[in-house]
């Protein structure tokens, strides 16, 4: 099952998941044709599996295969993480050193490292990836990959760090950067499939609007 995005519109007091593709709407507890005044128009939510080709100086999270689904995040496949360029290309360490790849991350989580004012870092970006993934640590004849402490996680810390040294700020540890920024965004894909798995049988997934407003709170 692939992630596509959804729609999430109110009706009847409810609030009703669907996919964003569905032709035409009805609402799924009064059974009639959903019309909308523009205050309460329907709402895309994008999935959280993107092309990481579009999505300029990120932490990358995809399949071994490059072709994520639902079930790659659950447990049942490898992953493989990268750092992209301002334009796209994903750095990336495998078993044959640091690959700079133009396809192949097309689904993809992404996670931004840089925000859109930090104009000096961006602009400064691709050179750091160049000469990061250029030093012998990353040269499989002086340093072998190990999947356990010389791998494709690794290779990204170690990057976000050696920025994060020159910014001036303190490094990150594997434990910090997963926890403040992997497992929020994961669980996002966790919520996401839920939706995505229960509309794939029912077509709509409908939550009362006041027990709603209780979860949020």
């Amino acid at each position: 099952m692939e992630l596509g995005d959804l729609l999430r519109f109110t009706h009847c007091g409810k609030t009703v998941f669907t996919l964003a593709d569905a032709a035409g709407m009805w609402c799924p507890v009064c059974g009639q044709k959903v019309r909308f005044a523009l205050s309460d128009a329907p709402v895309r939510i994008r999935s959280p599996i993107r092309d990481g080709h579009h999505a300029s100086c990120c932490f990358l999270v995809t399949s071994q295969g490059g072709t994520a689904s639902l079930s790659d995040f659950e447990g049942t496949s490898d992953l493989h993480t990268g750092i992209s360029s301002t334009s796209g290309v994903v750095y990336n360490y495998t078993e044959r050193g640091v690959s700079r790849d133009v396809s192949g991350w097309q689904h993809c989580v992404s996670i931004p490292l840089v925000r859109p004012d930090r104009f000096h870092l961006l602009a400064q970006w691709d050179q750091y990836l160049d000469r990061f993934s250029d030093v012998p640590l990353w040269d499989p004849t002086w340093h072998s990959f190990d999947e356990d402490n010389h791998n494709c996680f690794s290779f990204c810390l170690q990057f976000i760090n050696s920025v994060l040294s020159v910014e001036g700020r303190p490094p990150l540890t594997r434990e910090t950067f997963t926890r403040t920024f992997i497992l929020p965004r994961m669980a996002r894909v966790s919520k996401y499939m839920t939706l995505c798995r229960h509309i794939e049988k029912e077509y709509f997934y409908v939550v009362n609007r006041q027990a709603e407003g209780q979860d949020e709170a």
